[in-house]
């Protein structure tokens, strides 16, 4: 037990304690058999002598089980610790009953001295041995192999000595052979010490085992959480607008990502339309991002993109992030009265606005870096321009190009813009389900590596 305690696993010593519980229970039950044995047999044969002592060492063997097991009990309940002065005193009565019993077979005169020595009572002290392996400590099973072992011994030079002028009659086997039964005994307590040890082992490694199960459950049961609260921050229903359509869809790679689209409707009847890349993916980049968004929304309902929204932007940003995180950024001010856009971009791209009078797509370039990166950089004045019936405004992340096929190939910004072109008849949010089934049907279910992130906002055809 005390080599089990050094291991410092709470789990661990609970369940050496509870294998020490069984065995416990084992034994009392076998010492119950034996007694009703040895009490039958004793008023069988007639002898009540023997019958009366060994009678009084099995009671006072199985109270001392008793009492050790209700100590088993208090400290599984945390009531108490056992001594170890105790497992030590429970080794050596547990491992004197062999002996104990061949003193009985002696005094009983059943057989010769010598055949004591080699009657398969003999068999007693292996079978301690074995169920001293369920006490899950080396160290115990050998302590417990070799009192066996020197029980024996004392029994054998007992013998020997008493009857030293008898051996040849008593048909005495040289006193080397009963050594090596001792040295049996111990071995068996050694083999049974190196078994202990590998089931304690393998009892670690289990504990190991549900300790992390249990640790990962925890930590997808937080991620979920998080997970749910990210995508409830996700707008669900896009602001009623005669003219126009909005759509936006996020799916990150892990539980969380690194990615989010926002829209809101200013004061001045304006809408922006936002969409965040911050490097990576999962919960650091998660929290990267709800930053970005929560100082975004606030900036943009105080005013701030009259007056240098990107710098104040990346200014509060670049406080808060590390030297390797950076956000790319896009918004875009629609005015849905007059069609006018403005895009402000910081990194962010590709940006891609289809003119459907030229039936061409036309790349927007980012005003600056991406934010977080450098303080105290001035962003340009963003790209002014009317959407005309029939435009399209894409704004996407880089997961949807850069997601490889098993070949190794990239989807790329080729077939990006093929896609946009051939669905520039759909509803803005068909145009983003097309996106999705072409570059699933592209990667062929290769693994998602990044988070994907689109925001369709679409001028319908003809004026309603």
């Amino acid at each position: 037990m005390m080599d089990v305690e050094d291991t410092g696993l709470e789990a661990l010593h609970s369940a050496t304690l509870k294998s020490e519980w069984y065995r416990i229970v084992g034994l009392v039950v076998l010492l119950c058999a034996l007694l009703g044995y040895a009490v039958a047999r004793g008023v069988v044969v007639g002898q009540f002598r023997l019958l009366w002592v060994q009678t009084v060492v099995l009671l006072l063997v199985v109270a001392h089980e008793i009492y050790l097991l209700r100590a088993v009990q208090k400290e599984l309940r945390h009531e108490q610790e056992i001594p170890a002065a105790m497992w030590a005193v429970n080794v050596l009565v547990e491992s004197q009953l062999p002996t104990f019993a061949l003193f009985l077979l002696l005094a009983s005169a059943w057989m010769n001295p010598y055949q004591v020595l080699v009657a398969p009572a003999m068999a007693v002290y292996f079978l301690f041995t074995i169920l001293s392996t369920l006490r899950l400590s080396p160290g115990l099973t050998i302590f417990s192999g070799l009192m066996s072992a020197l029980g024996y011994l004392a029994l054998t030079f007992y013998i020997d000595e008493k009857f030293r002028g008898s051996r040849a009659a008593l048909g005495a086997f040289p006193l080397s052979i009963y050594v090596v039964y001792a040295c049996l005994i111990f071995s068996a307590g050694i083999i049974a010490a190196v078994v202990a040890w590998q089931i304690q082992g393998y009892v670690r490694a289990a504990l190991r085992e549900a300790e992390l199960d249990s640790k990962l459950k925890a930590v997808n049961h937080d991620l979920e959480i998080a997970r749910s609260i990210q995508q409830g921050l996700l707008p669900t229903q896009a602001p009623r607008m005669d003219d126009f359509e909005l759509a936006g869809w996020n799916k990150p790679a892990d539980q969380t990502g690194g990615d989010y689209f926002d829209w809101q409707t200013l004061p001045d009847g304006r809408v922006a339309i936002s969409l965040a890349d911050a490097t990576g993916h999962g919960i650091g980049p998660a929290l990267v991002s709800s930053s970005c968004r929560a100082y975004s929304r606030a900036g943009l309902v105080a005013g701030a993109e009259k007056n240098g929204f990107l710098d104040r932007l990346n200014r509060l940003l670049e406080n808060d992030l590390s030297a390797n995180q950076f956000v790319t950024f896009v918004v875009v001010f629609l005015d849905p009265v007059t069609s006018m856009v403005k895009v402000l971009s910081a990194g962010h791209g590709p940006i891609l606005w289809y003119h459907h009078a030229q039936e061409q797509i036309e790349s927007l370039a980012a005003q600056g870096i991406p934010l977080g990166m450098i303080a105290g950089v001035s962003y340009e004045q963003g790209t002014e321009g009317q959407l005309d019936p029939g435009d399209i405004l894409v704004l996407i992340t880089d997961g949807f190009y850069e997601w490889e096929n098993p070949e190794g190939e990239e989807f790329g910004l080729a077939r990006l813009e093929a896609v946009i072109k051939e669905s520039r008849h759909l509803s803005a949010e068909q145009i983003i389900e097309a996106l999705r089934a072409a570059v699933m049907s592209f990667c062929r279910g290769t693994r998602q590596m990044d988070d994907l992130t689109a925001v369709v906002l679409k001028r319908r055809p003809t004026a309603s």
